[in-house]
């Protein structure tokens, strides 16, 4: 059987697909294929390994033909994939939850700590040599102990968040979703609706999923409604903020800091007013870029392909 993998992934993966014998065909560049490439490398194809970047949809299903069975996303998202169409074609469909937890988790810590002590300006005063000496009023940021932290999106990831913040800064977490999360939320977290969210949050954090509902929900009005102190991070999909509006918010003292390891487009544009702005750090996607979690990612995305080659349920399978 033919498999396409639209990437190097790591090794744990790519081991367990060469035990299994099968056509591998391996994009070896950093860069994803161009749009062309791909659709000729999954002609025929039994399965394709894919990456969040990798638009999969009804013309690379046709392009692929009637042998394709399974498409294996290495990412716990599925955005980038038509699961109506693969459903109507009877291709199974899977991610890779919950390895990513902790790990996503610590680097959104990472962004609201970062952002909320100016450490990418502070740093880059150091290597353009501007420090002179120790500056009593220079580089002040805002505290993180006692405030309120807004959680967009109570999952895994957003109490992963909510729980480092409650217990180890003492925090006040209200959080926005669909439906109250008492299972996961900390204990005494309050389910809130946005405009609650945007008024009282001294911190808000992003982890839901991309849908017509999130989507650039984070606008204009959005960032207007909240402190002038607050810090915004963004560690789940680029296209839930506005990224003009918030620029523009950060340039004229709306928002205190922002961080973000996801933007729109992803790689962010090179001239984007966000990378001048001394209040904002961008990261490039690397939320579990940990050894321990791209390893299990990888593991699972393997498994999942295997399983799917062979028509069985998948490990994490992912439903329309």
């Amino acid at each position: 059987m033919r498999v396409f993998i639209s990437r190097i992934v790591p090794d744990q993966g790519l081991r367990k697909l060469a035990k299994a014998k099968l056509d591998l065909d391996i994009w070896p560049d950093p860069l994803p294929p161009p749009r062309e490439v791909f659709l000729e490398k999954v002609r025929g194809c039994s399965g394709i390994l894919a990456m969040l970047s990798d638009r999969i949809d009804a013309e690379v299903m046709e392009a692929a033909g009637e042998s394709l069975r399974v498409v294996s996303n290495f990412a716990v998202g599925t955005n980038n994939i038509d699961l109506e169409e693969a459903r109507r074609r009877g291709i199974a469909v899977g991610n890779t939850p919950d390895v990513l937890t902790d790990a996503t988790a610590d680097l959104a810590m990472a962004l609201l700590l970062g952002a909320s002590r100016r450490l990418g300006e502070a740093q880059a005063y150091v290597k353009a040599d501007k420090s002179k000496t120790w500056e009593p009023v220079g580089h002040i940021g805002v505290d993180l102990r006692g405030k309120t932290l807004g959680i967009f999106g109570m999952g895994r990831i957003g109490a992963a968040v909510a729980q480092r913040c409650a217990g180890g800064w003492g925090m006040k977490v209200v959080y926005c979703s669909r439906t109250p999360k008492t299972a996961i939320a900390p204990k005494g977290a309050e389910h809130v609706d946005f405009k609650t969210l945007l008024e009282v949050s001294d911190f808000v954090s992003v982890h839901a999923p991309l849908t017509q509902e999130t989507r650039g929900i984070f606008d204009a009005k959005a960032f207007a409604a909240m402190k002038s102190t607050a810090v915004f991070v963004n560690t789940g999909r680029g296209e839930i903020h506005d990224q003009v509006a918030l620029a523009d918010a950060l340039q004229q003292g709306q928002l205190f800091s922002a961080g973000l390891d996801v933007t729109a487009p992803e790689p962010i544009e090179k001239n984007d007013p966000l990378l001048s702005l001394p209040n904002c750090i961008v990261l490039p996607h690397i939320g579990s870029a940990t050894i321990q979690s791209r390893n299990a990612m990888a593991d699972i995305a393997a498994e999942n392909l295997l399983l799917g080659l062979k028509g069985q349920p998948l490990r994490c399978a992912v439903e329309a």
